[in-house]
Parts: C-alpha cells; sequence; structure tokens
C-alpha cells in the first residue's frame, strides 16, 4: 500500500511568489508547506532587495529634501542637516526584521508549515530537505534570483569595493566615488541612495541609453534629470577590466566607437540585473530542463508540463517582479484548489523608486510601432497639474497610449513623485479594457497629481483643460 502524501502542496521559496502562494493554498483547504533555506521568510525583496532599498530611498529623499532648500521654499528652517549612517542602517534592518516576522505570523495563523533548510527534488512527489525526504501532491518551485554576474569582475560584498546589489545595501561608509555597472532600475535606485549620501556616481550603461526596454521618452527624460542631480551617465559604454586594489578599485571602459578609457572608484557596484535560481534543484529527476537563459519552461498557468509541478516568479521568464511572482502564486494555489486563477501577463506595473519616480504598464511607443499597431499618444506635463505645482514637485509627465480606432488604452508611461502610486489607475483600467475616454469621464479627486492621468485621456480629444 502507497503512503499518504505529508502535503497537498509543498513550495520551495519563500519570497513573495512562494510565501503568497503557500497562504492562499493553505486558505483554500490544502495541506501546505513552505520551505526556505534562508533564516528569515520574504526572499530577496524583503531581505535584501525592494524593502530595505526604499527604506534608503525614503531616508535619502527626506535628507535631500531637507538640505537641498526644497523645505526652506515652505518657510521651514531645517538648519544644518547631517545624515548618521548607523542609525539609518539600523532603522533599514528594523524594518526588515519587521516584515519577515509578520510573515512567519501569517503562515502560523493560516496553518502554512514552515521547512527550514535547502530543498531539492527528489523524483516525482518527493523533494529532498537537507537529506530527509517528504512526499507531496503538488510541487511549486518558486526560487526566485540572484544578481547577475559579469565576465572578469569579482564580487566581495565583505570586502566592500566591487559589491552587488545585497552589499550595496549596507555599505559602512559613504565612498567618495561610486561607480554603478548597469542604468536598470537596481543601478538607478541604489546610485541614487548613494548620490544622495554624498558619493560622486557615475553611471555606466552598454545600452544607449538608461533604462533599457522602457518607453523612449522615459529614457530620455530620466537621463536628463538624473543627470541635472549630478549623477554622471557614461551610456554606449562597455566595461572591459576591473582592477581592484586596496580602497578602491580601475575600471577600464570601452566606448562604442572604439575609445577607451579608465576611472577610478572607491566603490563599484555591480548591477547588470539578475539570474534564475534553477541550479541544484534536483530538476533532471522529473525531467525538467532549465532553458538557454537557465529558466525553468512554464505555460501561461506557470505548469512546467511535469504533472504536480509548477513554477512561479524570478525563476520562470518575464519580468523579475515581486508583484508578478505574488499574482502567480496566488493564482496557482487557486487553480490547484480547483478555481480558476488567472494573471494577465500583459498588464503588469513596473516601478523604478528614483526621484521623481518612474512607472509604466502595457506596451511602449516602439513596441505598438514595430507590431504595426496604429495608436495614438496623449502627453500631459506635471507642471500643469496643480497638486503637483503646490507640492513643488512639478517634474515629469503622463503619457497615454491608445488604439486608434477604439480608443483602448495599451499603455501608460510616467515620471513623477506620485508615478509608482499613480500606475494602479492605468493598470486596473486596463485590466477592465477601459478607453482614454473612459478614464477621461471619470471624476478625479482635486488637487491630487492622478488628475494628471485624466488630463491625458481628456487630451486624446483635445479637451484637457489646464493646458
Amino acid at each position: 500500500m502507497t503512503a499518504s502524501p505529508d502535503y497537498d502542496l509543498l513550495v520551495i521559496g519563500g519570497g513573495p511568489g512562494g510565501y503568497a502562494c503557500a497562504i492562499r493554498a493553505a486558505q483554500l483547504g490544502l495541506k501546505t508547506a513552505c520551505v526556505e533555506e534562508r533564516p528569515t521568510l520574504g526572499g530577496t525583496c524583503l531581505n535584501v532587495g525592494c524593502i530595505p532599498s526604499k527604506t534608503l530611498l525614503h531616508a535619502t529623499h527626506l535628507l535631500e529634501t531637507a538640505r537641498d532648500g526644497h523645505m526652506a521654499g515652505f518657510g521651514i528652517d531645517t538648519g544644518p542637516v547631517s545624515i548618521d549612517l548607523v542609525k539609518l542602517m539600523a532603522r533599514k534592518d528594523a524594518t526588515v526584521a519587521s516584515l519577515t516576522k509578520g510573515i512567519d505570523f501569517l503562515f502560523r495563523k493560516n496553518g502554512v508549515t514552515r521547512l527550514a533548510g535547502r530543498a531539492r527534488l527528489a523524483g516525482p512527489g518527493r523533494v529532498e530537505i537537507d537529506g530527509k525526504t517528504v512526499g507531496t501532491k503538488s510541487i511549486v518551485i518558486a526560487t526566485g534570483s540572484q544578481p547577475a554576474t559579469l565576465a572578469g569582475v569579482t564580487v566581495d560584498n565583505a570586502a566592500g569595493i566591487v559589491v552587488d546589489s545585497t552589499g550595496a545595501l549596507s555599505l559602512f561608509r559613504v565612498p567618495e566615488r561610486l561607480v554603478v555597472i548597469g542604468g536598470g532600475v537596481i543601478g538607478l535606485e541604489l546610485g541614487s541612495v548613494w548620490r544622495r549620501l554624498g558619493a560622486k556616481v557615475t553611471v555606466v550603461e552598454y545600452a544607449e541609453r538608461i533604462l533599457p526596454g522602457m518607453d523612449e521618452d522615459i529614457r530620455t527624460t530620466m537621463t536628463k534629470l538624473l543627470t541635472g542631480q549630478g549623477m554622471s551617465i557614461l551610456a554606449s559604454t562597455a566595461v572591459t577590466g576591473v582592477e581592484t586594489r586596496s580602497g578602491g578599485a580601475t575600471l577600464a571602459l570601452r566606448a562604442a566607437d572604439g575609445g577607451t578609457s579608465e576611472v577610478v572608484a572607491d566603490v563599484v557596484l555591480l548591477a547588470t540585473g539578475r539570474k534564475p535560481n534553477a541550479g541544484d534543484l534536483g530538476l533532471e529527476t522529473v525531467g525538467i530542463t532549465p532553458d538557454d537563459g537557465g529558466f525553468v519552461p512554464v505555460d501561461h498557468r506557470g505548469w512546467t508540463g511535469v504533472e504536480g509541478i509548477h513554477a512561479i516568479g524570478d525563476v520562470t521568464r518575464g519580468p523579475m517582479l515581486a508583484h508578478r511572482a505574488e499574482d502567480e502564486g496566488i493564482a496557482v494555489a487557486e487553480r490547484l484548489a480547483g478555481r480558476p486563477g488567472t494573471v494577465n501577463h500583459a498588464i503588469i506595473p513596473a516601478v523604478v523608486y528614483t526621484d521623481p519616480e518612474v512607472a509604466a504598464v502595457g506596451r511602449t511607443e516602439q513596441a505598438l510601432k514595430a507590431e504595426g499597431i496604429a495608436y495614438r499618444a496623449s502627453t500631459f506635463p506635471m507642471l500643469a497639474n496643480s497638486r503637483a505645482k503646490a507640492n513643488g514637485d512639478t517634474e515629469g509627465f503622463v503619457k497615454l497610449l491608445a488604439e486608434e480606432k477604439t480608443g483602448i488604452l495599451l499603455g501608460a508611461h510616467l515620471i513623477g513623485a506620485m508615478a509608482g502610486t499613480m500606475i494602479a489607475q492605468v493598470a486596473q483600467a486596463m485590466e477592465f479594457g477601459a478607453t482614454a475616454e473612459d478614464i477621461a469621464y471619470t471624476c478625479h479627486a482635486h488637487p491630487t497629481h492622478s488628475e494628471a492621468i485624466k488630463e491625458a485621456a481628456l487630451a486624446f480629444t483635445g479637451a484637457a483643460i489646464h493646458i
């Protein structure tokens, strides 16, 4: 007689996708366990990613607001402004600890069994955890990702000279010169943190502009804004070598025209993206082969093609975003419990938490042109938004893209102080197949930043009021 499996569902990985999947499955009556090798739950996002970086971004934004005269413009005398790096890092760590403990509480509340250790598939319906094998009806692989490497560049976070995104969250001093390799989201966010703290920041980007993949108007405008803030950006430039020494490093650069140069740094941040954590998972024991990029292949439902095995989040192809993983985890849990469980992968917002923020959802204008889709574009400047004017944060714009004949929204691209919050309105509108007219004639509270979205929608028919 075959023994009953220990669990209905075993989730490998306790990050945003994994813990959300486990909690939802338990809520729906499945006997669920989640394996995590870190001492704390939350994965990269909570421990060394989204949450600690946003804590530092917020704190340094407050610092710069007080220091650059912005507050003085409102009649607030801040006096001498300084930063206590030790206290700042302690605040960051306390925030992380609080949230990771919160997930432990949610596991207990919902009846999720937490298993500690390194998990590895050991055949159909079996998972080995530090030498002990457990049985399960279903498995969800949610092992996330890790910082990508660059040939010839060795990261040593402990030494604090060449660091990755994890090391850049815990530098023990403010470097005089920080060179960031990579002008994507991670590089710009962490570069912004240390620039505000006093570092001279140089960003080296291989592509022709920062923020590869985003709408061209976003990329061009953010280059101007960040350069204006004092960040040096070397685009169309490759790093051909990094020579470290006591107290710093020298980077060899090659421009697109073949010219070579060097730049000296006290700290180098390697921010060239992330790669999936699909190694040493025992995938071969169940007949799963990672693709050329190292990702676990899945269909739109997260199914690997092997009975009972799903994969979600960064370990699969798609935007490496915590909210994508979370939605996929919930959807898989619901499907395993007999419910529909859906994720619209065409509508996943992305946010860059610089100052101002960048937010986008749907297609870019360049993608629409490449696909031959007839569209209309409309832009409204934050300078004409009354709330932005009152707050003194008028940089940026709202850009909406709509299908030419129907007016159905196809994409949105925002720069502004509240862009990361504002994008949710457009994402929800797109989810319901809304047109620009639907947004234009929805009453928006005044005065709010979100009125800029309404005005951009009105502008499609020449009806914008404040421009």
